[in-house]
């Protein structure tokens, strides 16, 4: 995707209007201006059904590469994994109990 596409997306584009990217799942939403900063363009991450569809009404907004590389870390801990499958055995329909704790330690 070229900066000018970009720039164009983002001078002409509606607000909260969404561009596909070549790869599935990442786009570019705009941001409407308010009272103290103009438009802007950020990464939406939105998983894809079969086929090619978003699967949420919205996804995960990236405004700044430092926002992306703390995500990144965070995704990357070995103990999300973990995390996940215990909400799923707590989760209704899974058959598991759920505990009633102030922390979860993971």
């Amino acid at each position: 995707m070229s900066e000018e596409k970009l720039g164009e997306f983002l001078r002409t584009g509606k607000d909260w209007g969404r561009l596909a990217t070549s790869v599935p799942g990442i786009y570019i939403q705009k941001l409407p201006a308010n009272k103290s900063s103009p438009s802007k363009l950020v990464v939406e991450i939105n998983p894809v059904n079969e086929v090619g569809a978003p699967t949420k009404r919205r996804g995960m907004i990236i405004r700044y590469e430092d926002e992306y590389k703390s995500l990144k870390d965070i995704l990357n801990n070995e103990k999300l994994p973990k995390l996940l499958k215990m909400l799923d055995d707590v989760n209704p329909g899974s058959g598991g109990k759920s505990k009633s704790d102030d922390v979860i330690i993971i």
